[in-house]
Parts: structure tokens; sequence; C-alpha cells
């Protein structure tokens, strides 16, 4: 039998209409209040009825807030369809989502952005960079009653609820073993990063680094140039490394520009010779995979990151629910030719 408001009056010994507005966030309780009532609730088991969770949100006309760097990005796009996903079943709630896209790694066109958003919504999600002002600007927004997660990449010491993604560390350390069981641990690697912009992507080459050092010491970084995830920037950076690196015999593309990279060792003539672990499963890896080109690619699983990112706000604002765990990790999958499809 469903735990009633009643009940939980009774079991913290105050009235009805208290327990009602703090589990309805209508404020003018006593924190000391709302603590025990809070957790009397959730002792007890109790579920907010789904009719009138939407009713209250309807009138409340509740707007998470999506800003992305997503732009010139393939990844994104499952990002994308897991939001849209989520999005579709949050809107009987009267639940909005206003999704905005930027390109590159501009900290104070993020800021901007998120300035403009933030008189519309209740609630971010934010894909950060890894810079003080944006951290500050997370904290901004916290005191002012928006709530913020992030998602694909965190940013530290934030006040952030919550962050949502792969365990990068991990994926990185993965790579390594895998070039490492490939090449026999003997290789000269040069590394194709998205941006320092980003903490993933310096915890994947910690990550990929710190395998090489422990398990692999005849694995040497040759060089690590930057893609800024796009495939021109890819391709011409990538092209000079191998220029200045003639004896590069593995590539590790921690982010996007995966085809610009190819490109460049497909021109030096080196398929044969150069042996590629990638990041992410978009449909040109997809192919770069089947021909050969690249061994190994290490995903994240993007459309559950999306999804489930539209979901903890959703509980959020609709049922108090904070999310449960500070960091929510998506397992790393690895791909290779034989199970791509």
């Amino acid at each position: 039998m469903a735990v009633t408001i009643k009940q939980i009056a009774q079991a913290c010994n105050i009235s009805r209409g208290t327990v009602d507005r703090v589990l309805n966030n209508r404020g003018n309780v006593k924190p000391e209040t709302e603590e025990l009532i809070r957790e009397t609730a959730k002792r007890l088991g109790y579920v907010p009825n789904p009719a009138g969770k939407a009713l209250a949100a309807q009138k409340k006309n509740y707007v998470i807030g999506i800003l992305l760097i997503s732009e010139g990005i393939r990844f994104y796009d499952e990002v994308i369809a897991g939001i849209e996903r989520a999005e579709q079943e949050i809107q009987s709630y009267g639940v909005s989502i206003l999704l905005k896209s930027m390109r590159g790694y501009q900290v104070e066109k993020q800021l901007a952005l998120i300035d403009e958003m933030k008189e519309q919504i209740h609630f971010l999600i934010l894909n950060p960079m890894n810079d003080e002002r944006i951290a500050n600007k997370i904290e901004e927004l916290t005191e002012q009653g928006i709530e913020v997660l992030t998602i694909n990449t965190d940013i530290e010491d934030s006040k952030r609820i919550s962050h949502i993604g792969c365990n990068y560390l991990k994926s990185g350390e993965t790579a390594a073993g895998l070039l490492g069981l490939v090449t026999n641990g003997i290789a000269k690697i040069g590394i194709a990063t998205g941006t320092p912009m980003l903490s993933g992507h310096n915890q994947k080459i910690l990550g990929f680094n710190t395998i090489c050092k422990e398990k692999y010491p005849t694995m040497e970084i040759a060089d690590i140039v930057e893609t800024n995830d796009d495939d021109l920037c890819a391709y011409e950076n990538t092209k000079k490394m191998l220029d200045k690196h003639k004896d590069i015999t593995a590539l590790y593309i921690v982010a996007a520009g995966t085809v610009g990279v190819c490109k460049a060792v497909k021109e030096a003539g080196l398929i044969d010779k150069i042996t590629i672990i990638a990041s992410d499963l978009i449909p040109e890896t997809r192919e770069l995979i089947e021909e050969g080109t690249i061994k190994a690619t290490i995903c994240q699983q993007p459309f559950t990151q999306g999804y489930k990112a539209v979901n903890m706000a959703f509980q959020y604002l609709v049922s108090n629910i904070t999310p449960a765990k500070e960091l929510n990790i998506i397992k790393n999958e690895i791909k290779i030719l034989e199970n791509i499809n």
C-alpha cells in the first residue's frame, strides 16, 4: 500500500499541511523540520502521485536548459538523440527543453550563452570547459536556484549537482592496454587529443600514459597534437606530427577528428605501418574499422548520457529527487570489426 502524507505527518508528529508544503516544495518550513520530513518520507518509501506531479509541473512550466559544445562533432548526434527521446517522455508533465550548441572552445562564448539562457531555465545540463570562470558561473547559477549537471566532461572544484559521463581515466587505460596487446608492447606513439580545455580529454591521456609506464615501458609517446575536435585541424596537425616523427608506429585518437587523422595517415602511405586506436563510433569511424584503417575504438554510450541527463534533471525538478551519486559513470565499450554490427 502506498505511503500517504498523513502517515508521514503522524510519524513526524507534524501537521499534514507542513508535510504537504515540504513534499511539494512550497517553502516556509524550518530547515530542520524539512530535513526530518524528507528523511521520514524516504525511510517509509513515499512515492509522489504521478498525476499530482504532472499537474504541479504543468503549472510551473519547468524548462531544462542544455548547452553542448557539439557543433561539427558527429559524436553528439547520439547524445542529442538521447535528449530528444527523454524529452518525448516528459512532455506530458509540462517540462520542456531549451537546447543550445556552440562550436569550438572559447570560454567567453560559453559564459555568454549561459547568461543568455539563465533567465529562461530552471535547471542546466552543461558540457563544460574546465576553466575557473566556468566553475564560478556554475556556483553563481546554484546560488540563484538553478542547479547544474555536467554531461560528457566534468569540471573540477565546481558546485555542479552531479556529473554523467564515462570513466575517462579507464578509457585511456583501456586504449593503452589494447595497443599493448596489438603491438606486443613495442610502439612509438603519437596522440591526437581534442583540447586541454576539456578535463575528459586530459584524463584519457593520463590513463593512457599511466598504463604505458606501468605495463608497457617500451611503448613510448613521441608527440601529442590537438585536433580541436575538428577534422581539418586533425588532418593538418597529424600530418605535421608524422612529418616530424618518421618512426611513429601507433596513434591514439582521444576525441573527435578521427577522419582527419586517418586521412593524414593514408596520404603518408602509412596505413599498413601504423596501428590506430580511436574513440567513439560515429558512422565514419565504423567505415574506417571495416576497411581496416582503425583496429579498435573505445565508446562511451552517448545516447545513454543524453537520455539519463534529462531524466535526472526532470526528477530533480518535478519530484525534488537529487541524483543519488555525484558521479554517474557510463561503462566504456570496446568495439572492433567483429562486434560493430
